[in-house]
């Protein structure tokens, strides 16, 4: 990264261990414009933010946390009930907001963050500036019909594989975890070769020691999923609870292998409210990282348009998006006139020293 950073630890108390503390990273954290808060998918951590972090805070304050019960983060027993896990993430994220704070922040959240980044949405609509998906997790019930059509094969490895967590062959492999990640997806791994160059065997050591360790946030994603695509509890289901007065952008990849079935459920169902969905051409479901440039534009433009928009609505933003534009034109056009009289008045000098 070019930028300068910060990284510390934030004591949050005993929210759900005795005293637990969460990673944190802030960028730009001077600048009086309303910051930006990344929530990492499951298994991930702040350095997967990598290709992410510069472009945002050229403009804003950005802070990116390890999850409570991942990375760097302390890893307490989460419950083993769907609700009560999601509830003790959500209170984990407004105790490190109270420690830190802010008081009103754009929130995003890819994947698993997605999820959590619209529960706490529900629960502390007064903080949300606006509401960034980025291919996020656990919004669409499970198809039914899906699962009953599937080969019997099938259906035996997922009741055999159900009641383990996610990732637990990284730790089963022992030191051989790192050379599973390279080998089983090497794609993650040349995703950042834009940053790293020759040095992207980084990233699947950050992987491998982030998912080695006691598997605490892992194993409340477990309680909280259902045959891992499927949050037990899905957001669509309770939609109704998101104030209409948040604006959403939803940014998912056209080759994401998440279901995506509930993004036009989602438009309808706040057809009064902004949401501005976008796919993203030949990403998958790490957005972020597969179409890094097109994923920060959507991400400032979204930050930018809160910013002008105090009050954000689908009925607004048309006009609004006119007068802003509009006004960029104008300033366009004063410099570019600015830039003409300085043109003239360097051939002026340069005319009248030739005619000395």
């Amino acid at each position: 990264m070019r930028t300068a950073y910060r990284g510390w630890y934030v004591d949050i108390g005993p929210v759900v261990g005795t005293s637990d503390k969460i990673w944190t990273i802030s960028l730009n954290q001077d600048s009086p414009k309303t910051p930006i808060v990344l929530l990492h998918g499951l298994g991930a951590g702040v350095a997967l933010w990598c290709l992410n972090l510069d472009a945002l805070a050229s403009q804003r304050p950005v802070y990116a946390i390890d999850i409570l019960g991942f990375g760097r983060s302390s890893r307490p027993i989460f419950s083993s009930q769907a609700q009560e896990a999601e509830n003790q993430l959500v209170r984990s994220i407004e105790e490190w907001r109270r420690e830190m704070h802010l008081e009103k922040f754009v929130l995003l959240g890819h994947s698993m963050g997605g999820f959590l980044a619209a529960s706490y949405s529900m629960q502390h609509p007064e903080r949300i500036k606006h509401l960034i998906l980025a291919d996020p997790w656990g919004f669409p019930e499970r198809p039914i019909e899906r699962i009953s059509r599937a080969p019997m094969w099938v259906k035996v490895i997922v009741y055999i594989m159900e009641p383990l967590n996610p990732l637990w062959p990284v730790r089963a492999a022992g030191p051989f975890g790192q050379w599973l990640i390279e080998k089983t997806r090497p794609d993650i791994v040349k995703k950042f070769t834009p940053v790293l160059k020759n040095d992207t065997a980084v990233i699947s050591q950050y992987l491998h020691q982030c998912n080695t360790q006691t598997p605490s946030g892992e194993s409340a994603f477990h309680a909280m999923m259902q045959h891992f695509g499927w949050a037990k509890n899905p957001i669509v289901k309770r939609m109704d609870k998101l104030s209409p007065e948040i604006p959403i952008t939803l940014l998912y990849g056209s080759r994401s292998w998440v279901d995506n079935s509930s993004w036009e459920t989602l438009k309808h169902a706040r057809s009064s409210s902004y949401i501005n969905v976008q796919a993203i051409t030949g990403a998958g479901h790490h957005v972020y990282a597969d179409k890094s440039e097109t994923f920060n534009k959507h991400v400032l433009e979204a930050c930018n348009l809160s910013d002008s928009i105090p009050h954000l609505t689908q009925s607004n933003v048309h006009s609004n998006l006119k007068a802003i534009n509009d006004q960029q034109i104008s300033l366009i056009l004063a410099n570019e006139e600015d830039d003409s009289k300085t043109v003239q008045e360097q051939e002026l000098n340069t005319s009248q020293t030739r005619s000395s």
